[in-house]
């Protein structure tokens, strides 16, 4: 017990600053865990509130889970988001870490914050803005894509019924917002790394990209780890706005746009099933915890000191 007060004392400062994050961890992720047992009931909202709804309603066991699994619509969702979540994993680590490498080598510090502060812009941007922005571009009778096919004698192309072209602009999409964000935790990273390991290559007469492999590489491998095994958690979670607000809930690109969280969010609100939605989110969030588990021992055994846990 005396151990346990020196050593509170001693970290006061530190548990001070961490009781912000516990609430708000307790709040809004570990009290909303009761809520899972709504995938295993037929939930119905009564006039009595939401606890004695959740009472009341008739417990269906694993039905929830058959029904969003037995639809034809099933293998389509989770080919989807799979597929998808890969290629922005995969995108994600590379983009990020080749800009942040450039930006940490140029030369004037100025320009370097100014491109860093461009990219990292549009990550506050709502997809609801950017599906504006997109369909300005992409618009079939004013779009500005369309626009300079007609003035160059093609014909405009009606890009919200053509599924076959949605794959590349989703990607290109997540990638244009999302790769300022990478990029500033990989350049703070690189900006830790002491400058002596540069300093004592360059004497040894190493070139820029030696340094860059054999060292700013090396280094990064860490953080890389870190969140690709984070990403692999959530290889069952789609972005909801890039699937549903961008492609303008088109139906005839859901082959190529339909994830889970769009499929979920479309059977709430023409069928009212809340359970299916929570069975949903309870698969989503198994599945993600068995992939961190399975990744991290994993890396465990191929570099147990970059291993997350």
């Amino acid at each position: 017990m005396q151990r346990f007060v020196k050593r509170f004392k001693a970290n006061r400062e530190l548990l001070l600053l961490a009781i912000p994050g516990c609430i708000w961890f307790l709040i809004f992720s570990y009290l909303p865990m009761f809520g899972v047992v709504i995938a295993f009931k037929n939930f119905r909202i009564t006039n009595k509130g939401f606890m004695r709804s959740l009472i009341d309603s008739k417990w269906v066991g694993l039905k929830n889970f058959q029904f969003l699994f037995r639809t034809s619509d099933a293998w389509i969702i989770t080919r989807n988001t799979v597929l998808y979540n890969l290629v922005f994993i995969v995108l994600g680590i590379v983009i990020p870490v080749c800009l942040a490498i450039m930006l940490n080598e140029l030369l004037n510090k100025k320009m370097a914050k100014a491109y860093q502060s461009a990219m990292f812009l549009p990550y506050f941007l709502s997809w609801v803005v950017v599906s504006y922005c997109v369909f300005a571009f992409l618009s079939v009778d004013k779009g500005f894509i369309n626009s300079m096919l007609v003035k160059f004698g093609h014909g405009g192309v009606p890009w919200y019924s053509e599924p076959k072209y949605w794959p590349f602009i989703l990607i290109f999409m997540n990638v244009w917002k999302t790769v300022g964000y990478n990029t500033v935790v990989y350049l703070a990273s690189i900006v830790g790394i002491d400058k002596t390991y540069y300093e004592a290559a360059a004497i040894d007469g190493a070139t820029k990209w030696q340094q860059i492999k054999h060292i700013t590489i090396p280094l990064l491998k860490p953080v890389i780890t870190i969140l690709f095994i984070l990403a692999i958690g959530k290889i069952f979670n789609a972005d909801f706005g890039l699937f549903y607000q961008v492609p303008k809930n088109s139906g005839p690109l859901y082959p190529v746009t339909n994830v889970i969280d769009t499929y979920v969010y479309r059977g709430m609100t023409s069928m009212g099933e809340i359970g299916m939605s929570a069975a949903a989110a309870f698969y989503q969030s198994i599945v993600g915890f068995i992939l961190i588990m399975i990744s991290n021992k994993i890396v465990k055994k191929i570099d147990s000191d970059n291993a997350l846990f």
